[in-house]
């Protein structure tokens, strides 16, 4: 899963007065620790009490299906099922199909059967640089058009196989949240998964929302500036935030399908404005992997894109698309 890449920059508005509405309620706002990152969930306007516990039981929902490390969960079972078929549920299916669909449009940039390469990595757990064998081993079973769908079950065409949707689950479940908010006649959200932002509606007073980015290999805090936009997503990757260093040389955990390796292109960070979330993450993925120069090509074919704020090794900052950045 990919952790905090972006930092929500929203003034907490104490009082607010909207003609003869009178006052407005002050937003609510609530942190767990779900999805392997911390997720917070702020909800403006009138809204139900209960949304908020809602909206994170969904998370945990999720969660319980599409882990790759929890046990029971249908990812965890589709990959220890030694290619046999597994029924799984609809939302499960849901995905995997879309992971398939993005696995076409790359031409395999982006594979939701990285799971033997992210695994043996464990950049979570306790990382460390695999041998050459265990790499080609793990490389070898990367290959998404293995993958057989059929209406309630899953099944992988090399046994030895594993699916993992950490490039692609949180964004779809924030979008799944912030639709359920939308049917609960909410009008103003900020649905945060760890750094996949699901923006709903506008602010109370009517000026944008403003979404910090993040000095890459900076403190967490500090910001190279905020985008701002209306109803729209929000998501960042960048090599600097979950990796480790072995004989003076740092790894990160944004690996390359064709190589097993560390993606290794000009691009640092990349934070993507798009109308869904999902699209978001795996757009955000797939241009850390063709770097700035195909940046552009790639995203303007995509339609859902509104823009991108790359940062390069160098220190330059390239802005695509149609996005409004405000350097601090």
């Amino acid at each position: 899963m990919r952790i905090l890449c972006v930092i929500i920059v929203i003034a907490i508005l104490t009082a607010l007065v909207c003609g003869c509405a009178g006052e407005q309620p002050e937003p609510v706002s609530e942190t767990r620790l779900l999805l392997d990152t911390y997720c917070t969930i702020t909800i403006y306007g009138p809204h139900d009490s209960s949304l908020l516990a809602q909206a994170f039981e969904m998370c945990a929902e999720y969660e319980a299906l599409l882990s790759i490390t929890l046990e029971g969960s249908d990812v965890w079972r589709i990959n220890h099922a030694g290619g046999a078929p597994v029924e799984v549920s609809p939302q499960t299916i849901e995905l995997i199909r879309t992971g398939l669909e993005f696995g076409e449009i790359s031409g395999g940039l982006f594979d939701v059967t990285i799971g033997r390469l992210s695994r043996l990595w464990d950049f979570s757990g306790n990382p460390s640089v695999p041998g050459a064998n265990e790499l080609e081993a793990a490389r070898s079973t990367v290959d998404y058009r293995q993958i057989v769908v059929n209406t309630d079950t899953v099944r992988m065409g090399d046994p030895e196989a594993w699916i993992d949707l950490g490039g692609i689950a949180k964004g779809y479940i924030a979008g799944c949240i912030a639709g359920f908010l939308i049917g609960r006649g909410v009008t103003g959200a900020v649905v945060d998964l760890g750094g996949d932002v699901a923006i709903v509606g506008g602010k109370p007073d009517g000026s944008p929302w403003k979404v910090g980015v993040r000095r890459p290999f900076g403190e967490r805090s500090e910001l190279l500036g905020a985008i701002e936009t209306g109803e729209a997503s929000i998501v960042t990757s960048g090599v600097y935030e979950r990796g480790f260093e072995e004989n003076g040389v740092r790894y990160h955990h944004i690996l390359d399908p064709n190589t097993g390796m560390p993606v290794d292109s000009d691009v640092v960070s990349v934070t993507v404005v798009a109308e869904n979330a999902m699209l978001g993450d795996v757009m955000s993925t797939i241009i850390m992997l063709v770097g700035s120069e195909n940046a552009l090509d790639t995203l303007g074919q995509t339609p859902g894109f509104f823009g991108a704020l790359l940062v390069l090794k160098s220190g330059e900052l390239l802005q695509l698309g149609e996005i409004k950045f405000i350097g601090f």
